[in-house]
């Protein structure tokens, strides 16, 4: 089974991704991020995590307005550093875990957290910039993260309370995954600090000192404060702190704190800490409790796999099928309509489709994209580009004939598709 060994909390200004990449490390200003950041990273060296967790907020970079979720799991098998604005950092991608993170979000789900989930989305500072100074990266990563983007810039936004709560999730949801995995939680943002307005630059040390001894020690002091208490205290964008709840939730009652360490170099309090459970959970103990919590996540599709012709779209379907999927969403683009028709094979090209995949969508074969993974209302959106009546779709597969399955209909004439138009009827 998996297990939580241990947790970092970090601040996550893009300071600190610059100075690595600037070679600052010798810098007056800038070496104590760095000798901040060294015994973290020598326990890291000995522990050897499979995977770190990573909650951190994205900064209007993948992510924008026009869908902005509270929670948002990736799981997708890899990540690429996010460009913001000035060119993404040459950082190599790093390889998520996507069946821990599948677990982790059907385990969510059915605790009735509301999630959504995201894979083909680069990564900005709010991930990348502590966890390449936690991680060596020249060539590869030394593991796998499962990152958790927590939405905390369009207000109303998660409470601290509601994090904490998650953070709870989270370790019911680890711990009862099958796999025998060490887990990280790394928490990201704040400390103190305020970007807009005319408050702009302000900090509050001694509240930042106050918050890392109540989040060690008080947790709960801090999930009775609202975002105005938060932003009053340590800035408005310091309100990001609920982000460490999620991490704090999912740890023991009892913390050992084994390194902390603090620097504000300019807009950012800057802190780094490292906690390890004050106890080790029994496994033995809490059996019975996971084998229930297994039973529970998989409670509302129990049985689906007796029914007969159905393929479930599943997270594992989502992310395997993924390449065709995206590939066939381009076609409510009028322009790649207009290039499919007319140059097909460039398109698959583009997509780098595989053999099959090609050969699926050009014999459309409707009952083997959806056996392979296809959700079905792309398919209706591919029946509406080349001509075919959603009917027709259903007909295929079953296999039957378009006439023999109409029979079966209370209006066996009744033709459709989402397609501004009948193209059918035109042949």
């Amino acid at each position: 089974m998996a297990n939580i060994i241990g947790a970092i909390a970090s601040s996550h200004t893009p300071t600190i991704g610059f100075a690595l990449d600037a070679n600052k490390q010798q810098d007056a200003a800038w070496a104590p991020i760095f000798k901040a950041y060294e015994p973290v990273q020598q326990w890291l060296a000995e522990k050897k995590p499979d995977v770190m967790l990573v909650t951190y907020n994205d900064h209007v970079t993948s992510f924008f307005f026009d869908h902005y979720s509270a929670f948002s799991l990736g799981i997708g098998e890899r990540y690429q550093p996010a460009d913001e604005g000035g060119g993404a950092r040459k950082l190599p991608p790093v390889a998520g875990h996507a069946g821990l993170a599948r677990h982790i979000g059907q385990s969510l789900m059915a605790d009735e957290f509301d999630m959504s989930f995201f894979q083909d989305k680069g990564l900005d500072h709010g991930c990348f910039s502590p966890l390449s100074i936690l991680w060596p990266h020249e060539q590869e990563w030394p593991g796998k993260i499962v990152p958790l983007q927590i939405g905390v810039l369009q207000f109303p936004v998660p409470s601290a309370r509601r994090c904490y709560k998650l953070g709870q999730g989270l370790r019911r949801a680890i711990e009862s995954y099958p796999e025998d995995l060490n887990v990280v939680l790394v928490a990201t943002g704040g400390l103190s600090h305020q970007v807009h307005g005319e408050r702009a630059g302000f900090n509050n040390t001694p509240w930042d000192h106050q918050f890392l001894d109540l989040f060690e020690n008080d947790p709960e002091t801090l999930l009775n404060m609202t975002h105005a208490d938060f932003a009053r205290l340590g800035g408005w964008e310091s309100a990001e702190v609920v982000m460490w709840m999620a991490m704090r939730g999912a740890m023991s009652d009892q913390l050992n704190c084994v390194h902390r360490e603090y620097y504000l170099p300019s807009m950012t309090g800057i802190a780094v800490a490292l906690y390890e459970n004050a106890a080790s959970a029994d496994k033995s103990l809490n059996a019975a409790a996971i084998e229930a919590h297994r039973a529970h996540i998989g409670h509302q599709t129990r049985g689906v796999e007796d029914l007969p012709g159905t393929y479930p779209f599943t997270l594992e379907t989502s992310v395997r099928a993924y390449r065709i999927n995206k590939y066939l969403h381009q076609l409510v683009k009028p322009e790649f309509r207009a290039q499919f028709r007319e140059t097909p094979e460039a398109t698959y090209d583009a997509a780098g489709l595989t053999p099959q995949e090609r050969d699926l969508i050009t014999r459309r074969d409707w009952r083997g994209m959806i056996q392979y993974g296809v959700i079905f209302f792309l398919l209706e959106k591919l029946g509406a580009v080349v001509g075919v009546s959603n009917l027709h779709i259903y007909a295929a597969m079953r296999g039957q004939s378009l006439e023999d399955f109409q029979k079966t209909r209370n209006a066996p004439g009744a033709l459709y598709s989402v397609g501004s138009s009948a193209a059918w009827d035109k042949k």
